[in-house]
């Protein structure tokens, strides 16, 4: 993860943009939840590296662990009750510039284990964000919006993509939060 200055430069970088078109968009379009090896997949990978003891099946399932939603702050002892949150959702990767991606380059987006993307949070916090971006919902736990916001910028910087001048304030609001 960056630290907030070199995100602070990244969210000055971004193009400010109205948001794009839902026209097109389908999740079926970003193919996620790809092989990763070894009987796993993206989601089975973000579960064993976001937990604590993760024990899997023979197919990779987390069958037992301990999982702390940054969203939050619940601790999980059931993957089931987990999500693996895009940081920035499909949909709102596609209204700011995804939508002129290929095939291949929608499917990284939507496995990126490199960055900062994917993060196993509470089902209940993930579903409550929706699609929706920094400006329209928040972690209610007020101490990961530092993480939060980094996350946020450094995927937006990593791929090139937009802002609206609300998520900018909210994302600056965020990174405002970090320790000096």
């Amino acid at each position: 993860m960056v630290g907030v200055e070199v995100a602070r430069s990244q969210l000055a970088g971004l193009k400010v943009a109205p948001p794009g078109t839902m026209a097109g968009y389908s999740r079926a379009r970003f193919t996620h939840w790809a092989e990763q090896g070894n009987q796993c997949d993206t989601r089975e990978v973000v579960l064993e590296r976001d937990g604590k003891d993760v024990a899997r099946d023979a197919e990779c399932r987390a069958v037992s662990g301990t999982w702390r939603s940054l969203y939050d702050g619940v601790v999980v002892r059931d993957a089931s009750k987990m999500d693996i949150d895009h940081i920035v959702p499909l949909a709102e990767g596609w209204r700011s510039g995804a939508s002129a991606w290929d095939a291949a380059q929608r499917k990284a987006f939507a496995n990126d284990l490199a960055h900062p993307q994917l993060l196993a949070v509470t089902a209940a916090t993930n579903r409550s964000k929706g699609d929706q971006s920094p400006d329209l919902w928040q972690p209610p736990d007020k101490s990961s919006w530092c993480q939060y916001g980094r996350a946020w910028t450094t995927v937006k910087s990593t791929y090139a993509l937009t802002v609206t001048e609300a998520e900018k304030r909210m994302l600056t609001t965020m990174l405002d939060t970090c320790a000096a």
